[in-house]
């Protein structure tokens, strides 16, 4: 009879409420325009301290959920929030169009939701995500704590970016060995080159490992999000305005 009364009670509670917390699209006002991100928030107790806050960049041809979606065990499990913005062009991220003027907006829309640190808020991007997100890092060293990024490099003739940074913001790298799109040398340079001018750099070379970011998710996010949770900003969040 309790096994039966179980049951009916565990009915009456609504599906959405025993699947948790789950991954919503929610829109925000930037550069006169109405813009999507893609946003994880994880189930907190009440009075929780505020949680870090992963901003996800995506790769081309895909939209803000599709990193959203492959982070959101982990979030659940570390207690951090995910928000995933979509790029102009699904295809590329652009300046300034794409950031940092929508990234920064992106963030405080999150903040009015939830409970953010304002002092750990990270940057991830995958391929030209990567390629964006690491130029971002740079010109915003002392609005985002830490950026990691995957499948993703700078060309030397982009090397001057670097000095926008008035912070040595610290980076991880990861690359897969048989990266048919990004040449792994090209990784190394670009670490070669952090590492020259005092960032705090990692790299993560994956042998036998592709592009494909989504086949090997979690290998990539735990050593990632070990990374960027080490880090936060040692002073309140400086953003820098540039002229469009």
């Amino acid at each position: 009879m309790r096994r039966a009364l179980l049951l009916i009670a565990l009915l009456a509670i609504p599906c959405a409420a025993l699947a948790g917390p789950k991954m919503t699209k929610e829109f925000v006002g930037s550069g006169g325009q109405t813009r999507a991100y893609y946003l994880f928030i994880p189930d907190r107790p009440l009075g929780a301290a505020p949680a870090p806050l992963l901003i996800t960049l995506h790769g081309s041809g895909h939209n803000g959920a599709s990193l959203v979606e492959y982070w959101q065990g982990l979030a659940e499990q570390k207690g951090f929030v995910v928000a995933g913005p979509d790029s102009i062009n699904p295809q590329q991220w652009k300046y300034p169009e794409d950031g940092p003027d929508f990234l920064r907006d992106v963030v405080d829309a999150v903040k009015a939701k939830t409970a953010i640190d304002p002092r750990r808020v990270y940057l991830f991007g995958h391929s030209a995500g990567a390629y964006f997100g690491l130029q971002i890092s740079l010109l915003e060293s002392e609005y985002f704590a830490a950026t990691a990024i995957h499948a993703g490099a700078l060309d030397p003739s982009t090397y001057t970016v670097f000095d926008y940074a008035a912070r040595k913001i610290p980076i991880f790298l990861a690359i897969g060995t048989d990266d048919a799109l990004v040449p792994v040398a090209s990784v190394r340079s670009t670490h070669a080159e952090l590492q020259k001018r005092g960032f705090p750099v990692q790299l993560l070379e994956m042998r036998r490992h592709t592009h494909d970011y989504y086949r090997s998710a979690r290998a990539i996010n735990e050593p990632v999000w070990e990374f960027l949770s080490k880090v936060a900003l040692d002073r309140d969040q400086k953003y820098v305005e540039y002229a469009k």
